[in-house]
C-alpha cells in the first residue's frame, strides 16, 4: 500500500514586497481567478490521492481572510483540511510548529510548500513521491539554472561571470519523510541554529542527503506586483472564467466517465421551444419541468450520470414549486458545480434532437454556442446533431421531441472512497 503524506502549506508570512498602502492584504490572501491565492494552492495540493492531510501554518491575526479561502475549496479537498495551527517569527519557527501538529498524524511523509506558489501540478508531486519511495531522506523540487548568471558590485556593476553547470533554482514542495524532518528541526532548534531559510538546508545541516528533482517553471512564487499580474495571466488558461472555480488541465484528469442522459416533452399550445438556452420560434412549445429545455435537461442527467450523482429529478423534483418554469440552466450549473467539487471538469458533450419539427440545422451554431457558453467549453467540443424519427412513434406524430445526450467528464484519479 502506498505511503500517504501531509502537506504542510506555510501562510504565515506578511509578503512585504505586495504590501502597498493600498492593499495591506498578504500576498496568500489575494484574489486570483476569483478566489485567494491560499485556495489554489491547497486545492492543487489537496487534488493529489497521495496527500491526505492539509495543514496550512497561518499568522495569528489572518483568521478571518483564512478562513474565507478555507470556505471557497471544494468539498474534496476541504475534507482532507486540518485545523491551521499559527506560525513562528520566521519560516523556521512556523514550520516547526506545522511539523509538531503533524506529529500525532498517521502520515508517512510531509510535503513543505509555500502559500504563494499557487500553480504546483501533479507531475511535481508525483516526480517527489518517486523519490520517497525509493528510499530518499528529502526532495527538492528545482529547476536547473539556464540562464547566464553575473555577480555584481555593490554599486550594480558586473565583476564575473559565474558557472552555471549544476547549479539549480529551489522550489517548493521540499518533500521528506514526517519523523526524519520533524528530528532534523527539533535538533536546529536545540543548537540555537534559527537561520535556516530552507528545510532542504536545514536537512543538509542534520546529515540528510537531498536528491533535486525536476521542477515546473509555471510553478513560481508570487512575491511582487509583477507575479500577481504574471499568476492571473496565467490563471486565464486554468480556471473557469465565469464562475472562477479551479479548472485542471485535461491532461492532468486521468479519470475518465461518461454518462447518459435522455429527456422528452410534448407540445402545448405556445410559440417557441427553449432548446440548449436558445429560444427557438415555433408554432407550439414544451411543456414540462422548469422551462421544458429537452437539450439541457439531457445534458444534466448525462453530468449527474458521469459522476454517479442521482439524476435531474433527484435534485429538482418537478413536485416542488420553486421550480415551475425555472430556466433549466440552474440544474446543469448545480451538475457542474458536483463535478468541480470532485476536482474534475466537463470534456465533452454530444446532443441529439429528434423531432420532425422545428427545423433544428438554422439554430445548430446558436445552441451550440449556448451550450459550450454555460458549460465553459470550446465550441468545438459541443456537438448537436438532429434527426426525425421518420414519422414514426409520438416525434414523428409531431406530438413532441426527445433529446439524447452524451457527456465526458474528467477527474483526477483516487475519487474512489
Amino acid at each position: 500500500m502506498a505511503k500517504t503524506a501531509a502537506a504542510l502549506v506555510v501562510a504565515a508570512g506578511r509578503g512585504t514586497r505586495l504590501a502597498g498602502s493600498e492593499n495591506a492584504l498578504p500576498k496568500q490572501y489575494r484574489p486570483l481567478a476569483g478566489r485567494p491565492v491560499l485556495t489554489h494552492t491547497l486545492n492543487a495540493l489537496g487534488n493529489h490521492p497521495r496527500i491526505s492531510c492539509l495543514l496550512p501554518v497561518i499568522h495569528k491575526d489572518d483568521t478571518v481572510h483564512y478562513e474565507t479561502a478555507a470556505a471557497a475549496l471544494p468539498e474534496t479537498c476541504a475534507k482532507k483540511l486540518a485545523r491551521p495551527v499559527h506560525g513562528g517569527s520566521t519560516r523556521q519557527q512556523s514550520v516547526l510548529a506545522g511539523l509538531t501538529a503533524l506529529a500525532d498524524t498517521d502520515c508517512d511523509y510531509v510535503l513543505i510548500h509555500d502559500a504563494a506558489r499557487p500553480f504546483v501540478s501533479p507531475d511535481v508531486l508525483d516526480r517527489l513521491f518517486s523519490e520517497l519511495d525509493a528510499g530518499a531522506d528529502g526532495v527538492l523540487a528545482a529547476l536547473a539554472v539556464a540562464d547566464t548568471l553575473k555577480r555584481a558590485d555593490a554599486g550594480g556593476r558586473s565583476i564575473e561571470s559565474v558557472d552555471r553547470a549544476g547549479l539549480w533554482a529551489a522550489q517548493t514542495p521540499q518533500a521528506f519523510p514526517l519523523e526524519r524532518i520533524l528530528a532534523a528541526h527539533h535538533n536546529a532548534a536545540g543548537a540555537n541554529r534559527h537561520d535556516f531559510t530552507d528545510d532542504t538546508g536545514l536537512a543538509e545541516w542534520a546529515g540528510m542527503s537531498i536528491v533535486l528533482s525536476e521542477g515546473d517553471p509555471s510553478n513560481f512564487k508570487i512575491t511582487t506586483a509583477a507575479d500577481l499580474k504574471r499568476a492571473e495571466h496565467q490563471a486565464t488558461y486554468q480556471f473557469m472564467p465565469a464562475t472562477r472555480s479551479h479548472l485542471r488541465p485535461l491532461a492532468e484528469l486521468a479519470d475518465i466517465r461518461t454518462g447518459i442522459g435522455y429527456d422528452v416533452h410534448a407540445f402545448e399550445d405556445g410559440d417557441a421551444v427553449v432548446l440548449g438556452g436558445v429560444t427557438v420560434p415555433h408554432s407550439k412549445k414544451l411543456k414540462g419541468h422548469s422551462d421544458a429545455d429537452v437539450v439541457l435537461h439531457a445534458i444534466t442527467d448525462a453530468t449527474l450520470g458521469a459522476i454517479g450523482d442521482g439524476d435531474i429529478g433527484q435534485h429538482f423534483p418537478p413536485s416542488d414549486p420553486q421550480w415551475k418554469g425555472a430556466s433549466s440552466d440552474r440544474f446543469q450549473t448545480d451538475a457542474l458545480r458536483r463535478v468541480s467539487d470532485l476536482g474534475g471538469r466537463l470534456a465533452h458533450i454530444d446532443v441529439t434532437i429528434v423531432c420532425e419539427e422545428p427545423k433544428i440545422g438554422p439554430h445548430r451554431q446558436a445552441i451550440r454556442e449556448s451550450i459550450a457558453a454555460l458549460c465553459e467549453l470550446p465550441v468545438s467540443r459541443v456537438s448537436v446533431k438532429a434527426t426525425t424519427s421518420e414519422r414514426l412513434g409520438f416525434t414523428g406524430r409531431k406530438e413532441g421531441m426527445s433529446a439524447l445526450a452524451s457527456v465526458t467528464v474528467r477527474l483526477p484519479l483516487g475519487n474512489e472512497e
